[in-house]
């Protein structure tokens, strides 16, 4: 027995989920799990599906093939597909700040989070005891003006050979050269305060704290060319009080932060996340 994710997206037709479905019932499969969602403005159709099937009456290749050559053509779909059981490869990039990096690592380690993590990279050498810590390897590429070219070309280097599938910003305070977001669209993730763009700069919780704000956020989201512009994946946000300090509000901004890039991190890990233009579909 093995078990599949398929996510499918394409122009929305009559006939859609009945023709999969009756696809997968055909190839004597069960499915488990099913959701869909059309954008009628746009006309555009997605759908997340889960099935069980039997290795003995069609394998895994068999069912793709026939799978590409039977509703993927019919409908014109844009579709991945993935092991149910599938662990990808993550790497995790950070700099000097240490709390989306050390709840990261608590929930792989924990079992949390189903992925391997082949390696840790920093602009900094600040966080190599961390990975230590959790006996994963730390590798440490300055980024400056005049590095930045050969940082680029060693980060995919990297990333290659460990054949990475996609990557995490647990606060990596660098902005993502084009080459690494041509070569991994929609499967690079970021994590930033809400403040953005309203309090930008070092000390966004300080210039936030001066407005008196009432609320405080993170956003996590794909990385594209826009800084910080990129298709959101999961937000949150949390009431402050006049009685709040600075303190607190970093605080409980860093705790936001962890919960939103974690749920970001499980929703692409599970595929439920679909980027469509600069939007997302995150089926839950």
């Amino acid at each position: 027995m093995y078990a599949i994710t398929l996510v499918i997206q394409c122009p929305d037709k009559k006939g859609i989920i009945a023709d999969v479905t009756s696809f997968v019932y055909a190839h004597k499969g069960n499915i488990q799990y099913i959701d869909q969602y059309v954008d009628r403005e746009n006309g555009a159709f997605f759908m997340r599906l889960e099935a069980e099937l039997n290795e003995d009456n069609c394998s895994y290749d068999a069912f793709i093939n026939a799978f590409q050559s039977g509703p993927a053509t019919a409908f014109n779909m844009d579709w991945s597909h993935q092991p149910l059981d599938y662990k990808p490869r993550m790497a995790v990039f950070v700099s000097k700040y240490d709390h989306c990096l050390y709840d990261l690592l608590g929930r792989y380690k924990s079992g949390e989070l189903a992925v391997e993590i082949p390696f840790i990279l920093s602009n900094h050498a600040d966080l190599a005891h961390v990975a230590k810590a959790f006996e994963i390897p730390f590798y440490h590429i300055p980024v400056t003006a005049n590095t930045k070219t050969k940082a680029t070309e060693e980060q995919l280097a990297m990333l290659e050979q460990h054949q990475i599938d996609f990557i995490v910003l647990a606060r990596y305070m660098q902005i993502v050269p084009p080459a690494l977001i041509d070569k991994y669209t929609s499967n690079i993730i970021n994590i930033h305060h809400s403040f953005l763009p309203a309090f930008p700069g070092a000390k966004p919780y300080h210039s936030a704290f001066e407005r008196g704000v009432k609320i405080i956020g993170a956003t996590s989201h794909y990385v594209t060319a826009e800084l910080d512009a990129g298709p959101i994946i999961e937000q949150d946000v949390a009431r402050v009080l006049h009685s709040h300090k600075v303190a607190q509000l970093v605080a409980k901004g860093r705790d936001l932060e962890k919960i939103v890039l974690a749920n970001a991190v499980k929703h692409h890990i599970a595929k439920k996340v679909l980027v469509y233009g600069n939007k997302t579909v995150v089926f839950i």
